[in-house]
């Protein structure tokens, strides 16, 4: 069958077998951000957005991204690199093997709540796995970041 999408600004036209899963057409097309973790849609590697929601692309046929706009952390540099900075300084990132999920999330939350409480972060958070920290940093990070992008404080961290 053959699909056609935008992926990160670009359209891509595929022919893929109907069982194709998500995930692995987006390696294929070289979105390395996406990444293969649980399999089992409970650890947030692999999210990316669809018509700007975040889905666990491990479990979605990418037949289903048909007409759609797909974006990975590839496709959202400037605004990664910014809140990325903030995750690193609070020294969060340690393996950075969940990073790129972890990013998608929170950018997906800033977009959609700008003022979250602490638990309002955890909660939407909470399907990222993160085996190395105690995810503290991580909300420390994003408390920081959100501080920042509210006028609060300056930007201390160097770009």
């Amino acid at each position: 069958m053959e699909i056609t999408f935008q992926l990160n600004g670009k359209k891509i036209t595929r022919s893929i077998e109907s069982d194709t899963i998500l995930l692995d057409l987006l390696r294929e097309l070289k979105c390395y951000s996406v990444k293969r973790g649980c399999e089992t849609s409970n650890c947030g590697l692999c999210t990316v957005f669809v018509n700007e929601k975040p889905i666990l692309s491990c479990s979605t046929i990418a037949a289903r991204v048909n007409g759609a706009e797909v974006v990975t952390l590839e496709g959202l540099q400037d605004e990664a690199k910014a809140f990325g900075a903030y995750v690193a300084d609070e020294g969060a990132e340690q393996c950075g093997f969940c990073n790129p999920g972890f990013m998608m999330n929170a950018i997906a939350m800033f977009r959609e709540n700008p003022d979250p409480t602490d638990d309002e972060i955890r909660e939407y958070l909470s399907g990222n796995l993160c085996r190395c920290s105690g995810y503290e940093g991580q909300l420390r990070g994003i408390k920081a970041y959100l501080a920042y992008k509210k006028g609060e404080v300056q930007n201390h961290v160097t770009q």
